[in-house]
């Protein structure tokens, strides 16, 4: 239908352009293009009832506006197409009058429908384009009008209602585009195309009317029948999705609204030159205007961003508090203010327990708990202090003690971040620190609380693993005696690991292994750990268990754990053929290589129903004969040192 209205306005535009002598009877008659018309009404109207709810009452309306203008064509077609004299105002009027308005809601509606949370700059950027397209029109259209106009008031005011509302709709629709964020699809390019069109027509024909020139049947009034069937198929268009308004940096987005706002202060320019009707100049210097308020809200929005950017930049995402970048502020304007009457205090705490909160309820559950836990240290530091988060399960205390003792605050501010529940107990460690009493920077001060709060873990987890070590050594003693390792093979082992510069953590797990690597013999029988002869296959298949049981037995203490794996795998063999795992080289544990050389020395200086005690010299030259087989030599090299210091030490 739609299709076969354009080919039947090309066809009428050819008629009338190259052969307007052709008679073709009906085809080309006066009424003809009544149909084209009837077809952009029926499309709007359908559209309106086969589109979504949100779309409809915008379909509607327009649909009206076109149907208006439609019947007000017909009847000029059918009673003033012939008429010497047109009378002003006329049912024509009417319907042609009407259009506009119905046409303005149409695409207001349209717009609002499809677009949302249309930031400012929008706004003033169609408002800048409507202005000045207005101006345009006006001092185009407008003036001619203007000059021609004469009869009574009412007429002369029907006669000024067509540029004026004309204006104002290319305006708006040109605005609507520009609300857009120019993000166009083929509803709005036919919209405007239709409208331009239209408007383009309209104009022309105000300005032959005006000059006395035009005469029904003119080459240009295909362009009211081809607007309006532009915006009855822009009712067909299938619907994108709604718009999101972002604020990005393309380019269109500021040259457009220069543009116009160029346009407006050329027509002004203009207007200081030669004659321009008060109406474009309002319109121009409204355009002005208009870029000047979306000046204004551009900047509004930067320092928005920025202030929000900053903000950001300092605010921990997940629990509100501040950050590490944060506290760097704050103690950069706070700390040349403290002195030794009234000293800042920084306090950073560490979680206790966290890890195994998160691997038993998972992460979202972990997440949860950072988030209850940063709430309840900022509600009791409220008016007070200001808690930060330092990141992963580490937070952050500053405040004044003024005239109090400042150790009540650090230890309800502790108190604040501990929650216990079935299946877990949330505590925390922490180190503080007094500024500038203690330090004189920040990162000293943060550096010196650190080292504390970490000494503090460190000794509560000491205290743990030994206590748990303590008391698995009683039990093995009264199990057998002759299981329990010597002390002096401990410290040995700690001397090694010393040797081979490993961490306080390393050493001290080192030491309980080699204390509690016999351990998981107290499930092997008697009989076969005194037996005085060689074991059969069953019998070493018990002892090869021995390491796996005492993983099991020391696990059982979670202070423990990692001690528990190095005593696992403190009998495999550099060359791989150990057990239980048959793990080669630098896959074995390092700790569990140093335990091995000193559970082998042991074995060899001890008594044995097996085999008599050698001597440590003796040992220590099977461990080196060894080295590269069954021994990481680097470690049998170490603990030969370590021998040598403590013979010389127990010599002197």
């Amino acid at each position: 239908m739609g299709l076969g209205a354009a080919v039947w306005l090309a066809l009428w535009q050819l008629h009338v352009v190259f052969l307007p002598e052709l008679d073709a009877g009906p085809l080309f008659s006066r009424f003809a293009h009544d149909g084209v018309l009837v077809i952009a009404t029926a499309l709007c109207l359908w559209a309106a009832f086969a589109s979504n709810r949100r779309e409809r009452r915008a379909w509607l309306l327009i649909g009206l506006g076109v149907a208006a203008w439609t019947f007000g064509e017909i009847y000029y077609t059918a009673v003033l197409w012939t008429a010497d004299e047109i009378p002003i105002p006329s049912p024509a009027d009417i319907g042609y009058l009407l259009f506009p308005p119905f046409m303005l809601l149409g695409v207001m509606a349209l717009l609002r429908s499809r677009t949302r949370d249309v930031p400012g700059t929008l706004w003033a950027d169609g408002i800048t384009a409507a202005l000045a397209v207005s101006a345009m029109s006006a001092a185009i259209v407008f003036e001619t009008v203007l000059d021609s106009a004469s009869g009574q008031g009412l007429e002369v005011a029907v006669g000024l209602a067509y540029p004026l509302t004309d204006l104002i709709l290319l305006g708006v629709i040109v605005g609507a585009l520009a609300g857009t964020g120019w993000q166009l699809d083929r509803t709005w390019v036919l919209l405007f195309a239709g409208v331009t069109t239209f408007w383009v027509a309209d104009s022309l024909y105000l300005v032959e009317n005006a000059n006395g020139t035009y005469s029904s049947g003119a080459w240009f009034e295909i362009g009211w029948w081809l607007g309006l069937l532009l915006i009855g198929a822009a009712a067909w268009q299938p619907v994108r999705p709604t718009l999101e308004m972002r604020a990005d940096e393309r380019l269109r987005r500021i040259v457009l609204p220069l543009m116009f706002g160029s346009a407006g202060l050329g027509l002004l320019v203009y207007g200081c030159l030669a004659h321009l009707n008060p109406v474009a100049v309002g319109l121009a210097a409204a355009s002005l205007l208009s870029v000047m308020a979306r000046t204004m809200l551009t900047f509004r929005d930067n320092v928005a961003m920025l202030r929000a950017s900053r903000e950001e930049a300092q605010t921990d995402a997940l629990t509100g508090l501040g950050n590490r970048r944060a506290l760097a502020r704050v103690l950069e304007r706070e700390l040349p203010r403290a002195t030794s009457a009234e000293p800042l205090v920084l306090v950073l705490f560490d979680l206790d327990g966290f890890k195994h909160y998160n691997d038993t309820f998972g992460h979202p559950a972990g997440d949860s708990l950072l988030i209850r836990l940063g709430g309840s240290l900022a509600s009791f530091l409220r008016g007070r202090g200001s808690a930060f988060r330092m990141g992963g399960d580490e937070f952050c205390v500053l405040f004044n003690p003024g005239a109090h003792v400042a150790e009540p605050m650090i230890v309800g501010a502790a108190s604040a971040l501990t929650e216990h529940g079935e299946g877990f107990e949330i505590g925390c460690s922490y180190g503080s620190i007094e500024l500038p009493l203690e330090a004189a920077d920040a990162a000293e001060a943060l550096r010196i609380a650190d080292q504390r709060m970490y000494a503090q873990k460190n000794a509560g987890r000491t205290s743990a693993s030994r206590q748990s070590k303590d008391v698995l050594l009683r039990a093995l003693a009264e199990r057998n005696p002759e299981l329990n390792s010597e002390v002096g093979i401990a410290d040995l082992a700690e001397a090694t690991a010393l040797g081979l510069q490993l961490s306080h953590d390393e050493v001290e797990q080192i030491r309980h292994a080699a204390e509690l690597h016999n351990v998981g013999k107290v499930a092997v029988p008697d009989a076969i750990l005194t037996k005085p002869g060689p074991l059969d296959e069953g019998e070493w298949a018990f002892i090869r268990r021995h390491t796996i049981i005492g993983e099991r037995i020391i696990s059982a203490a979670p202070a423990l754990t990692r001690v528990a794996a190095l005593v696992r795998h403190s009998h495999e063999r550099w060359d791989g053929t150990g057990y239980p795992d048959a793990l080669q080289g630098k896959d074995i544990p390092f700790g569990a290589r140093i335990v091995a050389v000193a559970a082998a020395f042991e074995g060899m200086t001890s008594p044995r129903p097996y085999a008599l005690p050698r001597t440590p010299e003796a040992a220590l030259e099977e461990l080196e004969r060894c080295a590269g087989t069954q021994f990481d030599p680097a470690v049998v090299a170490a603990f030969a040192v370590a021998w040598r210091d403590h013979t010389l030490a127990a010599a002197a």
